[in-house]
């Protein structure tokens, strides 16, 4: 069955890929629904715990992520070894990352505000994924003709010119952007382009003394919190349900 999928439906040595993918985002939404629930007081589910510790499910998740690394490692690409690996890596990916926000604090920040951080952890690493299944390659290599490919020194040109777009738009707080522009190169090259965020490295450095600049990044800064934040929220809220008032 591997084998047909591979041969007819995704590229050759993608499907532990996309196993992991599809394991990743099951195990989030699952896990999200029964938290739901938790909360609510509903169904038979409960937290776990040993004696007065709560054991949060990132536990078995980094066993999980441990045990499915290592077995994809010593069992190669291909083979049921791999598939399974493959699903017990993406199965203990989703658990750790449902849980990131509080891996970041050091706190059981799951429903705060600060909580967020998870699914939106989440929902990038999805995307990654699907990107590089769509057959993007870091740092833009996939733009590399086979000429380059084969000439180290071209390929490591456009390693390091993309990784350097990705950096500036890191300083300048365009973090998605850098984060995505590791894949897709014109998009990091956009975000090392555009206005930085105020308060980040790069508006520190270089905004200081040039007030004009300042002002605009605090102008444009606001306009664009107050335009998507709300519907970045909302879509947050649906797929891991609302915070905790404060």
């Amino acid at each position: 069955m591997g084998q047909w999928l591979e041969r007819n439906v995704i590229e050759p040595g993608k499907l532990p890929l996309l196993l992991a993918l599809a394991a990743f985002v099951l195990t989030f939404v699952v896990t999200r629904i029964i938290t739901r629930l938790i909360r609510a007081g509903k169904g038979p589910f409960g937290n776990v715990t040993a004696g007065s510790v709560h054991i949060h499910h990132v536990v078995p998740g980094v066993i999980l992520t441990l045990v499915g690394g290592f077995g994809a490692v010593a069992g190669g690409g291909h083979g049921f070894g791999a598939y399974l690996s493959a699903v017990l890596f993406g199965t203990g990916a989703g658990l750790v990352l449902d849980e990131f926000a509080l891996i970041l604090h050091l706190d059981d920040v799951y429903w705060s505000e600060a909580g967020r951080k998870s699914v939106e952890m989440v929902v990038i690493t999805a995307a990654l994924v699907v990107l590089l299944l769509a057959g993007f390659a870091p740092f833009g290599v996939n733009d590399l003709s086979q000429q380059e490919l084969q000439n180290r020194a071209g390929a490591l040109t456009g390693v390091a010119v993309n990784s350097g777009f990705a950096l500036i738009a890191l300083s300048k707080g365009k973090v998605r952007l850098a984060v995505f522009g590791v894949i897709v190169p014109v998009v990091a090259l956009v975000g090392s382009l555009r206005l930085a965020r105020p308060g980040s490295p790069w508006a520190r450095r270089f905004y200081r003394h040039r007030h004009r600049a300042r002002a605009k990044a605090i102008l444009r800064a606001y306009h664009h919190d107050r335009r998507w934040s709300r519907p970045a929220r909302a879509v947050q809220d649906w797929l891991g349900g609302k915070p905790d008032r404060p």
